[in-house]
């Protein structure tokens, strides 16, 4: 980090561009710093034990097959998550699908029900839905919304012309869909895709409630219950480095995707595809969509309520109190992630200079880290440097801020692309500081964004597990650990309480991040 900001300081004067604020960019390497800190810690105990037993860890046969199960997953559930998000996508903003507003609800809220809320779901009536094929199933029915949400807000603020030039050029309806439309998505859905590959990369609920053997099911084994620290970094040292290849797989992919567009000026309705034959089959496919990601885990819950059961577990935190500590670490979070989001954005933003964009990418590398890892790590540097701050909410916050730091990101950065710079130079002529500047013009302007990432976070917060189960404070529990005791023992009934809590708090933020995509495109309509 020293060398890169070294970089950084020395990149002060850019041809064509303002000098680089120099408060922005100490913010930003010290929160890329923060969020480096489960890297450090894993290296740090490859270096302890010895690279020469890290290596016979990592080129084992357990290795390779976790690797295989992975790749065999991930490259399957992306497809179908990028397929079908786009789809929807397309059905909701370009089509004359019936009913548009209220599915495009639908197809956002499946992001507040937890994967392993999904695969509990299915398990719990079903038990056959396991291995690898409920692995593809549950992880598609709950990952698609991550295509969908920002595919949909590409599609509403899409550049019209190209279109109408394709049209006049003798172009069908679905051949400017191939060429044009698709094109003009492509960095989106890539995006999406990425979010999807980094989420497979971390998860571990779903799972190991579905008996599918990846790397996160491992290193927690490892970790939890084999106390083997070495196999578990070597482990996470692999993840680390696919969570590396699928961003620069995604940025290489983003750059060759880029598409003129017209002034932005000139842009104008779009008429609606009209689906004719097709129309009711359509709304037939997205009403199954939403009953398989939606309406299966809604309903099993609901089933469970009902029939109710006991547990010999006893009972640590009624649902009030598991709700309570619930909502206030994952607010706290969101908060920080937020804050934390707003420097390395606006830096990118403003000085999109080649040591600023390697700065930004490397705050995504925590994505694809299994919460475990982050939990273990702020366990170490708190034992080490900061003792006082152990078994405390404190400690669960950060890691919830590290964990999800890219998603509050990515919200944040699309904000500030829409905030003119030219406002806040303007506002510096008047003799404003560049702190008031950004108090009162730039952060007016990217509030929405700030808005959408807090939902974000706190949402993803509301439904994390592995940290959790290691930084919960004593005498403290939250839904998702209570949910997770009671499905350890099979007491179903016992658990979809607070599984039901889960989805109650989740849906007011998924419903507020949809309404933020579906705003974001605002400037123009779409057309019957």
């Amino acid at each position: 980090m020293a060398t890169l900001a070294s970089g950084l300081s020395s990149a002060v004067l850019v041809r064509g561009r303002r000098r680089l604020p120099r408060g922005l960019l100490l913010a930003s390497c010290l929160v890329a710093a923060l969020l480096l800190l489960p890297l450090v810690f894993l290296l740090l105990e490859a270096r302890q034990v010895g690279w020469g037993q890290v290596s016979s860890l990592l080129f084992r046969p357990l290795t390779a097959t976790l690797l295989g199960n992975l790749i065999e997953l991930a490259v399957v559930v992306t497809a179908l998550a990028a397929v079908i998000g786009t789809g929807a996508a397309w059905l909701v903003e370009r089509s004359d699908l019936p009913a548009r507003r209220v599915l495009a609800l639908a197809l956002v809220l499946p992001l507040a029900i937890p994967d392993f809320v999904v695969a509990f779901g299915w398990v719990s009536v079903l038990p056959a839905v396991s291995g690898y094929g409920g692995a593809v199933l549950v992880m598609t029915a709950g990952l698609f919304p991550l295509v969908y949400l920002p595919v949909a807000a590409s599609l509403r603020g899409a550049d019209p012309t190209q279109e109408e030039t394709a049209r006049t050029l003798g172009l069908g309806p679905w051949r400017t869909f191939w060429h044009v439309t698709m094109r003009q998505a492509r960095p989106t859905i890539l995006a999406g895709c990425l979010l999807v590959s980094l989420a497979l990369l971390a998860e571990y609920g779903a799972f190991e409630i579905l008996g599918y053997q990846t790397f996160t099911t491992e290193i927690f084994t490892e970790f939890q219950v084999g106390f083997n620290t070495p196999a578990a970094c070597a482990l996470s040292l692999v993840v680390v480095l696919l969570g590396l290849l699928v961003l620069a797989g995604e940025g290489t992919l983003r750059d060759r995707g880029r598409v003129a567009r017209a002034a932005h000026n000139s842009r104008r309705v779009i008429a609606r595809q009209r689906l004719g034959a097709w129309r009711w089959p359509a709304v037939g496919g997205v009403l199954l969509l939403i009953a398989v990601a939606l309406g299966m885990p809604i309903g099993v819950i609901g089933y469970w309520l009902v029939r109710g059961g006991s547990s010999t577990l006893p009972q640590s935190a009624s649902v009030a109190d598991a709700a309570f500590h619930t909502v206030v670490y994952s607010a706290a979070a969101a908060a920080a992630a937020t804050v934390m989001a707003l420097p390395v954005a606006l830096l990118a933003v403003r000085s999109p200079i080649r040591a600023v964009r390697l700065l930004e990418r490397s705050t995504y590398i925590v994505q694809g880290l299994p919460g475990l890892v982050i939990a273990l790590a702020l366990v170490f540097f708190a034992l080490h440097y900061l003792a006082f701050i152990y078994q405390t909410s404190g400690l669960l916050i950060a890691a919830y801020s590290i964990l999800f730091f890219p998603l509050a990101y990515v919200a944040v950065r699309a904000s500030a692309l829409q905030a003119p710079v030219g406002l806040e130079e303007v506002a510096s002529s008047l003799g404003r500081s560049p702190w008031a500047v950004r108090w009162r013009v730039t952060l007016p302007l990217v509030a929405p964004g700030l808005a959408a990432a807090f939902c974000l976070v706190f949402l993803s917060a509301v439904t994390e597990l592995t940290a959790t189960l290691v930084l919960v404070p004593t005498g403290a529990e939250t839904l998702a650990t209570q949910f997770w005791a009671f499905t350890g023992q099979v007491s179903y009934g016992a658990a979809a309480p607070y599984a039901a809590a889960m989805i109650a708090i989740s849906i007011v933020p998924g419903i507020l991040l949809g309404y933020w995509f579906d705003r974001r495109h605002s400037q123009r309509g779409v057309v019957e």
